[in-house]
């Protein structure tokens, strides 16, 4: 068996959840990083790793992300390098990634890449989230002093762009909880579902995933639940954006950190890592969808993902059937879906589409979900010898994609990932419909959802066509009894009639 020298390998991995009632209490996210840094080091075997490593890179944090406001906490100048000072690591090159729940993926890809050029030997990983220690300290009005400037130039990897056009979040295009939701009655549509029959579908799909979460240690919520239980809406399980109640929502007030330590072939040797430890990243890919949800040509499928599955899989060598553990990003139920249909996996596999249990049930870790994905898979691989896994990831509203084919197997060949820019050119070129921003007149339906607050339906939110011209539209509702309606009949290929209001907001009314 021929492994060249520069082949990029996993070597090590480790994961932390912090759980604490007093914020107080709670390491910070520095902390959890070194925390789980130090786990990964040691499942390495090498001593003294911290003075071999070249390069380290962090997975930005969700209160450092474009697109929302800031909790007023303080923020780090410079992840990696606060994170490099924190186990004692010198001269090694810093970066810290983007906004997105693909970017660990993202950053394996292009640390990988590195690897093969000669530009690093050996690189670590990590990230973490301490979203649910902020939130209680901020509900009890202490501030935790987290944060510093640690010096040394923060270089910045992928790019930073609004999710939508001001128009789209104007009208809802801004939390993640409205967008996916639209998504899902699309879906729903395709199914040709009934709203109840698609609550049970849904429920069904992911009673596997609380199973998965139930017996891993490192989960947020480690309980089963059954499909009637995440289907039914309760007082503990209230629709949030309809139709999704709480249990099929990503979690995000997690304290969680993962951290992955990716190096050469050679240095493996040299450093005498196990083989049993090393496990291999064979196909690769990362692409971005149409990027503005209401330009996209298909709201209920995606040719994005479908399109990263077959230069992923290209790359390996492998076909969807020969992989033995996935791990599907999982923020909301359509994102699962989405990936299923795109990736054509089998809707008679029993293999369970998570390893980790899924962010609405394992954690979903702001940004840094995947690098859980990629440790689990990492430790699922090492148990069964000539095993090969799957791990997508996701970010802003199924827009930002990545994926990753692991395996024990050794890479035999020539590494070599292909230039992303080079098939992204298939998607920025889709026809897509016209926006209509200022609709007005008769119209028909195409998705929707209700986003709901504790105490109800609080805004309606319709993607449609206008039956003068088929330009596209998206707009809001107010009116309780048309969110009321929403809420109990079938709303999909439905009249309705939109107008622009004084305060320059798109209303749409139910016929």
């Amino acid at each position: 068996m021929s492994i060249n020298d520069n082949t990029p390998v996993l070597v090590g991995c480790g994961q932390v959840t912090q759980k604490v009632s007093d914020p107080r209490e709670a390491k910070n996210p520095i902390e959890l990083m070194k925390e789980a840094s130090l786990c990964a080091f040691e499942d390495t075997t090498i001593d003294h790793l911290e003075d071999k490593i070249d390069t380290v890179t962090t997975v930005r944090f969700i209160f450092d992300s474009g697109g929302g406001k800031r909790p007023p906490f303080s923020i780090y100048s410079n992840p990696p390098q606060s994170l490099a000072n924190s186990l004692g690591i010198t001269d090694a090159k810093t970066y810290n990634g983007p906004t997105g729940g693909n970017t660990p993926q993202y950053l394996i890809n292009i640390l990988a890449e590195k690897i093969v050029k000669g530009e690093t030997e050996v690189a670590l990983l990590s990230g973490s989230e301490c979203f649910s220690s902020m939130r209680k300290a901020s509900k009890l009005g202490i501030k935790t002093g987290w944060g510093e400037d640690s010096g040394g130039e923060r270089i910045d990897l992928g790019f930073e762009k609004p999710g939508g056009t001001e128009n789209e979040m104007k009208h809802g295009i801004i939390f993640p909880i409205n967008v996916y939701p639209l998504f899902e009655n699309a879906i729903r549509g395709k199914k040709n579902h009934s709203i109840d029959q698609h609550l049970d579908f849904l429920g069904k799909m992911f009673e596997p995933f609380t199973k998965v979460a139930s017996e891993n240690s490192n989960a947020w919520f480690p309980t089963f639940r059954t499909a009637k239980e995440i289907s039914t809406p309760s007082e503990q399980n209230r629709f949030i954006g309809f139709p999704y109640t709480k249990y099929m929502n990503a979690i995000m007030e997690v304290d969680q950190s993962a951290s992955l330590i990716i190096m050469s072939e050679k240095k493996a040797n040299e450093y005498a890592v196990p083989k049993s430890k090393r496990i291999y990243l064979h196909g690769c890919a990362d692409i971005n969808e149409v990027w503005n949800v209401t330009e996209r040509p298909e709201l209920g499928s995606s040719k994005a993902i479908r399109l990263m599955g077959e230069k992923a899989l290209s790359m390996a060598n492998w076909k969807i059937d020969e992989i033995d553990f996935f791990d599907l990003y999982s923020c909301f139920p359509s994102m699962v879906e989405l990936g299923r249909e795109a990736l054509d996996i089998s809707k008679n596999s029993s293999i369970p589409l998570t390893v980790t249990g899924g962010l609405p049930f394992f954690g979903g870790a702001g940004n840094n979900y995947v690098s859980h994905s990629i440790a689990t898979m990492m430790e699922k691989l090492r148990q069964d010898s000539n095993t090969k896994g799957l791990c997508t990831s996701n970010g802003w509203y199924a827009t930002k994609h990545g994926i990753g084919l692991y395996s024990n197997i050794p890479y035999e060949g020539e590494w070599q990932r292909e230039d992303p820019k080079k098939y992204q050119k298939t998607i920025d070129e889709l026809e897509r419909p016209e926006v209509d921003e200022n609709p007005s007149g008769k119209a028909k339906i195409e998705t929707y959802t209700v986003a709901n607050g504790r105490n109800g339906p609080q805004m309606g939110i319709v993607i449609g066509r206008l039956d003068a011209d088929n330009k596209r539209f998206i707009a809001i509702s107010n009116d309780e009894k048309t969110l009321e309606t929403m809420m109990s009949e079938e709303c999909l290929n439905r009249d309705c009639v939109v107008a622009r209001n004084s305060d320059g907001y798109s209303i749409f009314s139910i016929k």
